[in-house]
């Protein structure tokens, strides 16, 4: 069929959308930037206009569902198709429940759009309300983004999306890294497309083929662990039948430099403290005698330091507070190919970044370059990283420290964790990886919690601002909310 594009895509893109659209059921597994969201909608505007489907369900991370529903589908469905989007809402409210009922029942002419985050289908309530859209709506689509989301084939919310899976028509499942562990990790992703996709129904079958397996004994408990694996040509043959496997390095059309957003919402603890907090700069800033640059800059700093998971009274101890913006960086670096440069403003948050990543992927494959680096470590640290068969993968950085002057051109990721208000700042650290020696695109993305400072700082960062240069202005009253 002829279909006119609401944003022409990338030859790639065009590829991925050909050889995909109409299939049951299909994997695109498209390294991060490469614009996957957008195949996807594409198709969404294809089988709507081919008269297939007339509903969508989108299940996403919390960190990227927003995106969806704000700029993905706006930005790439046809304005000529008249759609209804519903985002899904934990909090049950009579406007909410009024508006998913008008979603799922009431006839429509044009494409319904329900998106949901995978951390509902943990939830009985989620679960059963993406359930009834999909059998209310039997002409639909399917589609899960991040879809290591549900690697783990004993998690609830795994299982309650392979249950979806009879009653959706076509499926998608969406990641840069399809495996981030082990090849185990595709038996549930590919399970929710089609159970014979793999040819191999029983994970243990496909565990005894494609992985070397050995008996252990602790104590009186015998167990089976995985030591290796075997026939993995065999096994990409198979994922060629229905996946499509595209690597930033072979888009020769993309742009230079890629911008993505993570939303992480603030935990009830965060918000209650940043509240508090806000309250204090708006009265530093109208009361005229006390309202230095300086002091307006250090309360700023305090709310985004709440942001970050963290608070440091006056002459106390650092408090580490209830939040989600770790996590969502684990996710993000789950989801990478390659090295990557994690920048942090923050001491606090980078000891517990490289904590962090230092559990969950070894301490051999992340190093911290800031203020309290030993200077005859850190050009040792650059060298590694810089080393493509080198282990150090995570590069956590402050940029004040290691924004200026190094090359870390083996990253095509930059992840910003917090951002400077300081222009320059940002800048200089973008152009560590996007710099001579670099000759593929680089994707920066940044960990934002809607609604704060972090929001406006970064908004200021892309209009060019210098925020220091008007602090104390009518504009920062309109951030805090004054």
């Amino acid at each position: 069929m002829t279909y006119s594009f609401q944003t022409e895509p990338f030859a790639h893109q065009l590829t991925a959308l050909q050889d995909s659209w109409a299939a049951d059921y299909y994997a695109l597994f498209m390294e991060m930037g490469t614009g996957k969201s957008k195949v996807i909608v594409d198709t969404m505007g294809k089988l709507f206009e081919s008269g297939k489907i007339n509903a969508a369900l989108v299940v996403a991370p919390k960190g990227v569902y927003d995106n969806w529903v704000q700029k993905e589908i706006p930005a790439h469905l046809p304005e000529r198709i008249a759609r209804k989007v519903v985002r899904w809402r934990p909090a049950k409210t009579k406007s909410f429940e009024e508006e998913l009922y008008d979603l799922v029942v009431n006839p429509f002419d044009g494409l319904k759009v329900f998106v949901v985050n995978i951390e509902a289908f943990s939830s009985g309530r989620g679960a059963e309300a993406a359930y009834v859209f999909l059998e209310q709506n039997p002409d639909n689509l399917m589609v899960v983004d991040e879809s290591t989301t549900i690697k783990n084939r004993k998690a609830m919310r795994t299982k309650n999306v392979v249950k979806a899976r009879q009653i959706s028509k076509y499926r998608r499942i969406l990641t840069g890294s399809p495996i981030t562990k082990s090849p185990m990790d595709l038996f549930a992703q590919c399970e929710f497309l089609d159970p014979s996709a793999l040819g191999i129904r029983s994970y243990y079958a496909f565990q005894n083929r494609y992985a070397v397996v050995q008996r252990r004994q602790m104590g009186h408990k015998a167990f089976q662990e995985i030591v290796g694996y075997r026939r993995l040509d065999e096994l990409t043959e198979k994922l060629d039948d229905f996946a499509t496997r595209t690597l930033k390095a072979d888009c020769l059309d993309l742009p230079d430099k890629l911008y993505i957003r993570r939303q992480i919402s603030l935990s009830a603890e965060q918000q209650k403290l940043y509240d508090q907090m806000k309250k204090l700069a708006l009265a530093a800033l109208n009361d005229k005698s006390i309202a230095t640059t300086q002091s307006v800059l250090t309360q700023i700093m305090r709310l985004q330091q709440i942001c970050c998971g963290f608070f440091q009274p006056d002459d106390k101890p650092i408090e580490d507070l209830d939040n989600g913006r770790l996590q969502e960086l684990l996710d993000v670096l789950e989801d990478a190919q390659g090295k990557v440069i994690i920048w942090a403003t923050f001491t606090h948050s980078l000891r517990k970044i490289r904590d962090a990543i230092a559990e969950a992927h070894g301490t051999r494959t992340v190093a911290t370059y800031y203020g309290e680096t030993p200077q005859d470590e850190r050009q040792e640290i650059v060298n590694r990283f810089q080393d493509p068969a080198d282990e150090l993968r995570f590069f956590v950085g402050q940029p004040r420290t290691g924004g200026y002057g190094i090359t870390l051109t083996e990253a095509t990721t930059v992840v910003y964790f917090s951002n400077s208000y300081d222009l320059e700042i940002r800048l200089q650290s973008e152009d560590r990886a996007h710099r001579i020696g670099q000759n593929k695109p680089v994707t920066y993305i940044d960990l934002v919690c809607p609604g704060t400072v972090d929001e406006k700082i970064l908004q200021a960062l892309e209009d060019k601002n210098i925020l220091a240069g008007k602090v104390l202005g009518e504009e920062v009253k309109g951030w805090l909310g004054g």
